[in-house]
């Protein structure tokens, strides 16, 4: 049985489960972003969002999918279960003990390292709960209207309990997306998110457009760089560095085995999105807190860590830098592929095997991350650049782009994995996606 066209996919059982098991949970993290928080003046806190949409307020409630523009119960987002796993990811580079536990306790480890990460989403949820409660508190609309109705002790535990079991409930639905969805349930709630903005983003391009304060050849370079930008991010998303591999040939019993020569794909870009996404996470909290307060120096650092400040936009760099080579260390290990093509006869050409080839790939793989992050790095400060120019929404920026191709690549991706394992053929020609391409 072969299945050719994309509306045959759901004529496969499991996978139409699947999809539909996915669309409904992002659905319901659709719906509970409107839940609003009680306590709240809705119309004073549009009010004061509107006067702060193009500031740091405007790119944290993109990553929220706009529940914090909304203080709904989804207005953590899951930024404290992403700033949990780094947080465990590093302790796991300076711990032996954890580093031990993740690799050689195998389902058992895993399972202790998604509990203690658990724990560390509560523990940071609580706090950036309580922490935007007080703000809340602090807040006025520019015609002077309080935010919060009532303020009180009553009314920051109320807050901070309501917003920390939303963001265990989006923890929650993301690992139930994982388990009996399609693809990573943390990225597609993050692009469920950005996707919903675009309509509202495309709106208000247009109204600035007609107001005057958007002149349509800045909007015809707009959609231009857009259109580059996808064009680079797709392109350089599909590149590879092929290592060629050779498999020595050997007897077994009366059979010859091996022989054979293919390829170890490196990815430019490795890390994919999680660097941008990990480095936001972090800049995010400190300066968004800061902005909720109205102390004079709390204010000065919202001001430096704002998108259109250099301070801002070189700690950005400096991080999606460390974590395209951090994350990249965690998901490969050379030392683990030159172990394994050992034992299974391969080696690379010119190539001496064990040690040197360990060395070997772990050279390449460095020089290829460098451009991978260098290129990151660029697509994610055009957001910034176009925002201190032309006044243009945030979704429009290369963060939110790279995020949302990359996240529907992987989830294209992970359906394509999917169809070949049972011998269909969708959505690909001879078993793969065409485009995919060397470098």
């Amino acid at each position: 049985m072969a299945l050719t066209g994309v509306e045959n996919l759901a004529k496969l059982p499991e996978l139409k489960n699947k999809l539909l098991w996915t669309f409904l949970l992002l659905a319901v993290y659709r719906i509970g972003v409107h839940v609003p928080v009680p306590g709240v003046d809705a119309a004073a806190l549009a009010d004061f969002f509107e006067s702060a949409k193009n500031t740091l307020f405007g790119l944290f409630d993109m990553f929220s999918g706009g529940a914090l523009g909304n203080v709904s119960i989804f207005s953590l987002g899951i930024m404290p279960y992403i700033s949990a796993s780094i947080i465990i990811q590093l302790l796991t580079v300076v711990s032996p003990e954890l580093a031990r536990m993740q690799k050689e306790d195998g389902a058992a480890g895993k399972k202790k390292m998604t509990q203690y990460t658990r724990y560390g989403t509560v523990l940071i949820a609580v706090v950036q709960g309580f922490g935007i409660a007080v703000g809340l508190e602090s807040m006025a609309s520019p015609t002077g209207a309080p935010v919060v109705l009532v303020p009180g002790w009553g009314f920051k535990l109320m807050t901070m309990t309501t917003l920390c079991t939303g963001t265990v409930f989006l923890m929650w639905l993301g690992e139930q997306i994982t388990g009996k969805g399609i693809g990573n349930g943390i990225s597609l709630i993050i692009f469920a998110g950005i996707v919903a903005g675009f309509p509202r983003a495309t709106i208000n391009t247009f109204q600035l457009l007609g107001a005057g304060e958007l002149s349509l050849f800045v909007l015809l370079l707009l959609v231009a760089v857009m259109v580059a930008v996808l064009g680079v991010i797709i392109f350089v998303e599909r590149g590879q560095r092929r290592i060629p591999i050779q498999y020595a040939k050997r007897m077994v019993g009366r059979k010859m085995y091996g022989g054979q020569t293919t390829h170890l794909p490196l990815r430019i870009n490795t890390a994919g999105v999680i660097p941008p996404i990990f480095a936001s996470s972090i800049l995010l909290f400190p300066a968004t807190i800061a902005n909720f307060s109205q102390v004079a120096w709390l204010s000065d650092i919202a001001h430096y860590f704002s998108p259109q400040n250099i301070v801002y936009n070189v700690l950005f760099v400096s991080m999606i830098v460390f974590f395209c080579y951090f994350y990249t260390a965690i998901i490969f290990d050379p030392k683990d592929i030159a172990e394994n093509l050992r034992k299974q006869g391969g080696f690379i050409p010119g190539i001496r095997p064990g040690v040197k080839t360990k060395e070997h790939i772990d050279r390449v793989l460095t020089r290829i991350t460098l451009w991978g992050a260098i290129y990151i790095s660029a697509v994610c400060v055009l957001p910034m650049m176009l925002i201190q120019h032309f006044n243009v929404p945030f979704y429009f920026g290369g963060t939110s782009l790279l995020i949302v191709v990359g996240v529907a690549m992987d989830f294209m991706g992970q359906i394509e994995s999917y169809l070949i394992s049972r011998q269909y053929e969708g959505l690909m020609s001879k078993g793969r996606i065409k485009g995919r391409h060397s470098f």
